[in-house]
C-alpha cells in the first residue's frame, strides 16, 4: 500500500524538525566540550550529520507539500 502525500508530508516534516533540533543541541554540546578542552570532534561531526539530515528531510516535506497543492 502506498502512503498518501499527506502522510509522507507529515512523516518528513516531523522527523526533519526533530532531527534538526537534535543536531543543533548536539552541536551546542560539542561546542561546550570544546571550550572545556574535552574531546569534541566526533560529537561535532555526528551533530552536523544529524542536523543536515534533518534539513534534508524537511526540504523533502516542503516538496511533498507543494505536490499536494497541485
Amino acid at each position: 500500500m502506498r502512503a498518501s502525500r499527506k502522510t509522507k508530508w507529515l512523516l518528513f516534516s516531523i522527523s526533519g524538525l526533530l532531527l534538526t533540533g537534535l543536531g543543533l543541541s548536539l552541536a551546542i554540546d560539542a561546542g561546550i566540550d570544546k571550550s572545556n578542552d574535552l574531546a569534541w570532534v566526533m560529537k561535532g561531526t555526528i551533530a552536523l550529520i544529524i542536523f543536515n539530515s534533518g534539513l534534508s528531510l524537511f526540504g523533502r516535506a516542503v516538496a511533498e507539500y507543494s505536490w499536494m497543492k497541485k
